[in-house]
């Protein structure tokens, strides 16, 4: 009969098309609005803080935030949890954190989660290296699972994210190479504030 159309045709714009084609295009359509919601939800690059840019020299010439909650300086002590390798890892950095000022009390569970994510790591590493002396073949790298086979030993994982972790903490302290080239602080003078020549 004129003017029918089959249950799985639909007309759109003057052309018939098939059901399963239009739920594609409206599949497509919903997937390309996802992305727009995402790209325009995606955070951008964590600003700095101040104290951050006064011991790098403010390469970026970028205007510092005057009303930053600005925290006194102080040596936190390690929480009781800590492992002792994450201790001592804590005492090695915690000075030198101190003398460039960006080390306070607040600061204390950033620090203890950097220090726990090195002893980790260090505990995984050595844990490795005892399988090594016994491992000529791939020291420590693999092992053998109970039908044979031969797989990467789960504590390279640990060790792996241990590290990433690390880094990570690390790079908030400012403690990572790249950011260590960049630090010229010099020891302020006795009552004065070395953000003052931002700010005049």
């Amino acid at each position: 009969m004129a003017g029918f159309q089959p249950r799985s045709c639909v007309t759109l714009f003057g052309a018939r098309r098939p059901l399963f084609l239009m739920a594609a295009i409206s599949l497509q359509q919903s997937l390309r609005t996802s992305y727009q919601i995402a790209d325009f939800m995606k955070p951008g690059t964590k600003p700095k803080p101040t104290h951050l840019k006064l011991v790098t020299g403010n390469p970026g010439k970028r205007s510092l935030n005057r009303k930053e909650a600005k925290t006194k300086a102080a040596i936190p002590a390690p929480p009781h949890h800590l492992s002792a390798d994450a201790v001592e890892e804590w005492n090695r950095v915690a000075t030198e954190l101190y003398n460039l000022g960006i080390l306070s009390e607040i600061d204390r569970a950033a620090l203890a989660a950097y220090a726990m994510a090195y002893g980790r790591w260090v505990q995984a590493e050595r844990a490795i290296a005892r399988m090594a002396e016994k491992d000529q073949l791939t020291g420590g790298l693999m092992i053998k699972t109970s039908n044979g086979n031969a797989i990467q030993n789960p504590l390279v994982g640990t060790a792996n994210k241990a590290a990433a972790d690390m880094m990570r903490y690390a790079a908030e302290f400012g403690m990572t190479p790249s950011a260590r080239s960049r630090i010229a602080a010099q020891p302020p003078e006795e009552g004065t504030d070395p953000a003052d020549r931002f700010f005049a």
